[in-house]
């Protein structure tokens, strides 16, 4: 069929009109819907494709490195939290036994409280028990010490000429009457025996207010039951806080507390107040352990011992340990939008004239090694984004080098410090013009013995410091070692004899030693082998010529059986038993410091008894720097 053809329409029109009147209809042009987006947006969409998983990746990633974070942080500071506890408990079992050492005493256990005996065996025993806790308060290592002083009720009075004023840094024994009675007295016999931590605002009601950290333990009477009297150790805050400045906690804070959360010490001023924990921090009825606890606010690990009736606290602000993650993050962060927008400009525009000179920096960092050779930067090179990497990785590569250089010159530095930060905190002239003028007014009262006393420790003193000199010639070696040997014998009136046997070249009195390594091995050969031997025994100090180097043996006669195998491990192994001392492993260190591995200390037994120690040191002879003035 044909349709007219009108002469008034165009023949587009007509056609158009055949089409619509026809029975087959158009077919449909099926268009990419990214076909109707401008090159621009699609770049942007191919952005947000790449860059979108990137950032929730990011996100998520950040979420488990800060939750993975704080486990591998809590689980560092629960084995930390351990051994601190563990310290604690040291220190803790440490007085216990000196205060059961105390309460066996026979003295103490005699004590008369019925008024039979005289005035003057009252006294008498008085006296000697002052003498005996005064001992147990003596400092060590030149920290404060603790004290220990003993409450007995005295309701008749008998002992009425002692005095009853105690103080916190003071050790003693006190009597009291009903009236003066502490108010911890009948809370400690309570305890029946069992020594236990207390927070202590005065330790008499005439006393003055001094709070106290005390370790407290009724004494009772072995043969024939009840309570002689309570014993007191003071200052045990002091003890425990050096143990908590050995730990490092990222801003956070170390707690000592009893059973109900009272805090006993603690790394802040909070002391003899409640520890408020959150309600999951709470350990079980009874037995020991370790609870931990993570809050959007702290950390916290509780090392707990029911027996103990002690808790170990550490708490730790998420903020703080969080802090250095945040700025990881952050940095991240801002990589992660520098790694997008390279990833835009390299699609768009410079995916080509990239490839080669990041070729070449991928090779570069591929083979470099820190200390190795940079290559020159080329002249062309462009201040492009690529450009400024390149330089910057070279550069870098230059300032790690440069690094590796001065790490290497500062173990040295630091080593050389090392031998000299332990002698140049002592004014040298202050102290000997104290020394001698202490031991001319000595000798002007008559002391003789005490001035020799100072004179000897004058020298001793002055061979030590040296000025600063960490080497010393054999023959100033010998002299302090003399010094010491003398104080010793006016200390102790040691009976031993200490005999010279020296041999008197000047090659071999010239020798090069560290200063002070012999007096610890004379310390040894007295304490622990000739020291209740009295005239019997006999140290005998020795040098001679061996080749080209020096032997120095010290020798005792001792009877007391000696674990050479242990000794060894001391000298020799990496992590050594320190039970045994730190005396001998220091000598030895500071020889191989200075001499090498060749030379130090050897242990053998003595024929006939005893103990033999050889010290090697090469034979090397020179004037000693910087000689000592007299002052």
């Amino acid at each position: 069929m044909h349709l007219p053809i009108n002469p008034g329409r165009s023949p587009r029109n007509q056609l158009e009109d055949r089409l619509r009147n026809s029975g087959d209809p158009p077919k449909k042009k099926h268009r990419n819907p990214l076909g109707s987006l401008t090159v621009k947006q699609q770049l942007f969409l191919l952005f947000l494709v790449l860059g979108v998983p990137l950032f929730v990746l990011f996100s998520y990633g950040s979420w488990k490195t800060e939750n993975v974070l704080k486990r591998h942080v809590t689980n560092a500071y629960i084995e930390l939290n351990k051994q601190n506890f563990i310290l604690i408990n040291r220190d803790t079992e440490s007085i216990n036994k000196i205060t059961s050492t105390v309460i066996q005493n026979p003295l103490l256990q005699q004590i008369d409280m019925n008024g039979k005996d005289s005035i003057l065996s009252r006294l008498s025993t008085y006296i000697k028990l002052e003498n005996t806790l005064a001992g147990y308060s003596q400092a060590a290592n030149g920290r404060e010490p603790n004290y220990y002083s003993l409450y007995i009720y005295d309701p008749n009075n008998y002992y009425s000429f002692a005095p009853n004023y105690p103080e916190v840094r003071k050790a003693g024994v006190y009597f009291f009457t009903e009236d003066e009675k502490p108010d911890w007295y009948d809370e400690a016999v309570a305890k029946k025996g069992n020594g236990y931590l207390r927070i202590l605002d005065q330790l008499s009601p005439y006393s003055p207010k001094e709070q106290t950290l005390g370790y407290v333990r009724a004494i009772n009477n072995i043969s024939q039951g009840g309570t002689i009297g309570v014993l007191v150790v003071t200052r045990m805050n002091d003890k425990f806080n050096e143990a908590f400045r050995n730990v490092s906690l990222l801003e956070g804070n170390i707690y000592l507390t009893d059973w109900d959360n009272r805090v006993l010490a603690s790394t802040t001023d909070e002391t003899n107040t409640m520890l408020d924990l959150p309600q999951e921090v709470s350990p079980p009825s009874k037995g020991e352990g370790v609870v931990d606890v993570i809050t959007s606010d702290f950390i916290y690990v509780m090392n707990y011992n029911h027996y103990l009736g002690q808790k170990l606290v550490y708490q730790i602000p998420t903020k703080s340990l969080l802090q250095q993650q945040k700025e990881i993050k952050h940095v991240m962060q801002l990589i992660s939008l520098v790694y997008a927008f390279a990833v835009f400009v390299l699609i768009t525009y410079f995916w080509r004239a990239l490839m080669t000179p990041l070729q070449k920096l991928a090779f570069f960092v591929r083979r470099y090694e820190p200390g190795g050779p940079v290559p020159k930067l080329p002249d062309n090179s462009k201040d492009n984004e690529v450009g400024i990497l390149i330089r910057s990785t070279y550069e870098m590569a230059s300032r790690l080098n440069g690094m590796v250089r001065n790490q290497y010159e500062m173990e040295i530095r630091q080593r050389e410090a090392q031998l000299q930060i332990l002698y140049q905190q002592i004014n040298p002239h202050l102290l000997y013009n104290t020394l001698e003028s202490i031991y001319w007014k000595s000798e002007l009262e008559g002391s003789h013995e005490s001035a020799e006393m100072i004179k000897e420790l004058s020298k001793l003193m002055k061979i030590s410091l040296s000025r600063g000199r960490e080497l010393i010639t054999l023959e100033e070696e010998l002299e302090h070692a003399r010094a010491y040997v003398k104080l010793q014998e006016h200390r102790y009136e040691y009976g031993c004899r200490v005999s010279w046997q020296l041999d008197n070249q000047p090659d071999v009195r010239g020798t090069l030693i560290p200063k002070v390594t012999l007096q610890p091995l004379i310390e040894n050969a007295m304490i622990h082998g000739v020291k209740h031997m009295g005239e019997d025994g006999e140290i005998v100090v020795s040098t001679y010529e061996r080749e080209d180097r020096v032997v120095i043996r010290i020798e005792d006669n001792g009877y007391k059986k000696v674990d050479f195998e242990a000794l060894e491990k001391l000298l020799y192994d990496e992590n050594p038993d320190h039970s045994l001392g730190y005396g001998i492993r220091n000598v030895q260190q500071r020889i191989r410091l200075h001499f090498g591995e060749p030379f130090g200390l050897s242990y053998r037994p003595r024929e006939g008894g005893g103990t033999v120690v050889e010290m090697l040191l090469p034979k090397h002879s020179s004037q000693a720097e910087g000689e000592d003035q007299d002052v």
